[in-house]
């Protein structure tokens, strides 16, 4: 079957579906594949690791360590992984022989930040996601930009990527945290609702949106690991 209409018969199957529904299908369905969720262990992303954890510890879980990221998010990392116990967390990083040819001070992000996350994100998971036929993601709608219609199941490339969380608000996202007594990010308490690498996330005051922080003072939106082959974001999608 083709996988935009894999995915839109998906969609239609799983309209009414809770996200751990979703979440039990996805990682039992052979006609998607097998699968891996790609985690950030960012502001929110323990929600989504809880529920795999719930269903399948051995779930395969990437993690990008960028090598420009927060002490506070590699504590988290290790953190919850080890509470969750989950068994099959993938940490990857960028190739070594292209940081020396393309980035070797670690000042690409300041000259281009395009070019510093194709180099630290986009093409390690790529080669990470290769044995894979598809992926999880924790990505929202509330979040804005272009996710404001992310769909649930969707055909990126030649894999299917599965969005669970993209109905869920921020409020959702928090009283599941609370329900299940889930360690938040420490990064959270001091102003970073939403954490990426170091050099390109900044606090966020209490009227901005929550991705503000993100590439401030810049039109840079997503790191790029959601765009297509031609680095264009695709239409519903935004990280």
């Amino acid at each position: 079957m083709p996988l935009k209409e894999l995915a839109e018969r998906r969609n239609i199957l799983h309209r009414k579906s809770d996200a751990q529904t979703v979440l039990r299908h996805v990682l039992s369905d052979v006609q998607i594949g097998k699968m891996a969720l790609v985690s950030s262990f960012g502001a929110e992303s323990v929600v989504l690791l809880h529920m795999v954890a719930q269903i399948d510890k051995t779930t395969p879980v990437i993690f990008l360590d960028t090598e420009m990221l927060f002490p506070e998010t590699l504590t988290y990392q290790r953190e919850v992984a080890a509470l969750l116990g989950l068994t099959d967390v993938r940490i990857i990083g960028p190739n070594r022989d292209a940081v020396l040819t393309e980035d070797v001070d670690g000042l690409l992000h300041q000259a281009d930040t395009d070019a510093c996350c194709d180099l630290r994100k986009t093409r390690p998971l790529a080669e990470a996601l290769a044995e894979f036929d598809g992926w999880i993601t924790g990505r929202k709608q509330f979040q804005g930009g272009k996710r404001a219609d992310l769909p649930l199941f969707e055909k990126e490339g030649r894999k299917i990527k599965v969005n669970p969380l993209n109905k869920w608000s921020a409020q959702d996202l928090q009283d599941y945290m609370a329900k299940h007594d889930l360690p938040r990010h420490p990064l959270v308490a001091q102003g970073y609702p939403s954490v990426g690498c170091m050099p390109c996330t900044t606090r966020v005051s209490d009227h901005e949106d929550q991705r503000a922080g993100r590439w401030r003072n810049s039109e840079k939106t997503e790191c790029g690991i959601h765009f297509d082959a031609t680095n264009t974001a695709k239409e519903g999608q935004a990280a």
